[in-house]
This record gives structure tokens, sequence and C-alpha cells, in this order.
């Protein structure tokens, strides 16, 4: 008799954990019903995908950021928090700094990495095309502090360099 109860109650613990899955498993949010009640920046629209509220994301935050043509967003950090963006279409100039005094430009297929606390300010190289980015946090609540910079004229333009991609005017 007691191996038919453990059987049953096995069984039982079986189904509820397909159930437990079913509704806490993988997730799929489509495109268009992104949350855009989201903690913005002047100039960019941000559209949460995956944060705690919707999905109960502990770790994360993703979403998807236009900014439109010409446009660029005010100086701001993103305190303790890790980002990833990914351009998906456009052409994005990003300046970074103390008096955002550094620049890089990335375009459809490159990958940005911006570390804790650094200034920054994310610009729409084109005067026409949407600048098109999916972003990624590395945690559930959105913070965004804007900062009060005053940025210099021209920006010192830095090279993409790593292993592969060497700087040409580095001497040999």
């Amino acid at each position: 008799m007691t191996g038919h109860d453990h059987t049953h109650s096995h069984h039982d613990h079986d189904h509820d954990h397909d159930d437990r899955w079913k509704h806490d498993g993988v997730r799929v949010i489509p495109g268009n019903q992104l949350d855009t009640n989201v903690p913005s920046t002047p100039g960019m629209n941000r559209a949460a995908a995956i944060n705690f509220a919707r999905v109960g994301a502990q770790k994360l935050w993703a979403g998807t950021v236009n900014i439109k043509p010409d446009a660029k967003t005010g100086a701001h950090h993103h305190g303790h928090l890790e980002s990833v963006i990914y351009v998906v279409k456009g052409k994005a100039r990003m300046r970074w700094g103390e008096s955002l005094q550094f620049t890089a430009e990335a375009g459809p297929g490159d990958f940005i990495f911006v570390p804790p606390y650094v200034p920054h300010q994310e610009i729409n190289a084109s005067p026409d095309e949407v600048l098109e980015c999916v972003l990624v946090r590395s945690d559930g609540e959105a913070v965004a502090i804007n900062l009060d910079i005053e940025p210099v004229e021209k920006p010192e333009t830095v090279l993409w360099i790593d292993p592969v991609h060497r700087d040409p005017n580095e001497k040999k």
C-alpha cells in the first residue's frame, strides 16, 4: 500500500512540476507589446520588454531604444548597472567621459558596452534615419541619472581597438 501512495504522490509532483514550468517557464514578449512607461532621457524613446514587473526578471532589464534623426540624449549614466546596446538599424555615435570628450561610432550588428557610472550621451549620427537599438542592463530595475555636463566642443575619437582591430597609428 505504501508503494502505491509513493507512486501516487510522485505522479502528483510531476503534474505540479509541469504546471510550474508552464506558468514560470519561457516567456515570449511580442515586439508590439513593449512597455513604454520607463524612465526616459530627452531625445530618446525607451520601451521595456524584459523586467521584473513584466516577467519577474531579477538580474536583467531588456528593451528597445529609438532615437530620432539628428537627435541626441542628454548626458546621463546608469548608476551601478552595466549596459549593452546592440544597434539594429541606423548609425549610433556615443560620447562619454567627464566632459563627454571621447567618441565612437557603431552601426547595425555592432555591440556597445557601457560600464557603471560612466557619463555618456547617445547620438543619432544620421540626419534622416531613426536609430533603432536593443538595450540590455544588468539589473531588473531601470536607472537613468541625468547629468548636467557642459560638453567639450570637439570630442576625441576613440578607435575600436582589441586583438582583432589594431590602431592604424600604432608603432609596430
